[in-house]
């Protein structure tokens, strides 16, 4: 029996509702039976020395409620003992050769289902830090495939930093699976340039396309070769620009305060002409310098001014 009453049930209750809360059996046809004995065993039918009445749905409700709320703290239990149960598989598994071959190999791995298991393992393995460029549009199937892994990492106090083209943000569907994870404390920034995919992990191992469909991927572990890589990303992570914008709107007043330093006017006229102390309309210039990865003043109102003429 499901949780909650099928469309047969809901309308013989809402019959018997209708007919002033009773129902008499022997008035049913024969196809209605074992629509009748259902609503009796979820209690949503009551003996009565007249036949049955109606209950209240709120008691079901309750109890419903209640047994899935306890069925998801079990849930939840079992998933915080699953990784020391485990433990003995997962040394086991860490003692012999990694997929990956002695260090300084690279590994060529076919396939996008052993490609996708293969990064997360070493996501489940990350202890430190993940680096990723993704170029091109992001399938939104695979974001929300791979949010629970993600959150996980970041919740075990690893850092993500991803490079994506503006044109990813696009898409709403996706801009809320990468907001998931800012909020839990994943950075992210555009580079409106051509770059190339990359995975790093822990500064360890890198992963990067072999072929143009990406069925093919090349696992690096050669200390040089991913140090060079991840040289790469950082030249190209300094010249992206936060994405905290197109991600969380800012506060109303941070966008007066950023309208008005685009017009032309000093920290101290904008004070002035909101009626904020100059503290305050500086803490808002400082968080705009953030989001538009600017540093200075002249930076940022330069940048504002682009972005109110486009």
């Amino acid at each position: 029996m499901t949780d909650e009453p099928g469309p047969a049930e809901r309308a013989l209750y809402l019959e018997a509702v209708r007919a002033g809360g009773r129902l008499r059996p022997e008035h049913l046809a024969p196809a209605d039976r074992p629509t009748f004995a259902a609503l009796v065993a979820r209690g949503l039918l009551t003996a009565t020395a007249a036949g049955w009445t109606t209950a209240n749905p709120r008691a079901l409700g309750d109890r419903i409620g209640t047994e899935l709320r306890t069925r998801a703290t079990r849930l939840l239990q079992h998933a915080e003992q699953l990784p020391h149960a485990l433990a003995p598989l997962t040394l086991a598994y860490d003692a012999v050769r990694r997929p990956d071959g002695p260090r300084g190999d690279a590994v060529h791995i076919d396939g996008n289902v052993d490609i996708r298991q293969r990064i997360s393992e070493l996501i489940s393995e990350c202890q430190e830090e993940v680096l990723a460029a993704q170029p091109g549009p992001r399938p939104i199937d695979g974001l929300r495939m791979a949010l629970a892994q993600d959150l996980s990492l970041l919740r075990r106090g690893c850092s993500m930093r991803t490079v994506y083209q503006p044109d990813t943000l696009a898409d709403h569907t996706v801009r809320r699976q990468i907001a998931l994870r800012t909020r839990q404390g994943a950075r992210v920034r555009l580079l409106a340039e051509p770059y190339d995919r990359l995975l790093v992990f822990d500064r360890k191992t890198a992963v990067i396309p072999a072929a143009d469909d990406r069925s093919r991927a090349t696992f690096l572990t050669d200390p040089a070769v991913v140090a060079h890589l991840v040289a790469h990303f950082e030249r190209d992570w300094a010249r992206a620009t936060p994405a905290d914008r197109h991600l969380d709107p800012p506060h109303p007043t941070t966008v007066r305060i950023g309208r008005l330093l685009a017009r032309g006017l000093t920290q101290r006229a904008v004070a002035t002409r909101l009626g904020l102390s100059e503290r305050t309309v500086a803490a808002h210039l400082s968080r705009l310098r953030d989001r538009h990865g600017a540093d200075t003043l002249f930076h940022l109102g330069w940048r504002l001014r682009g972005e109110h003429h486009d």
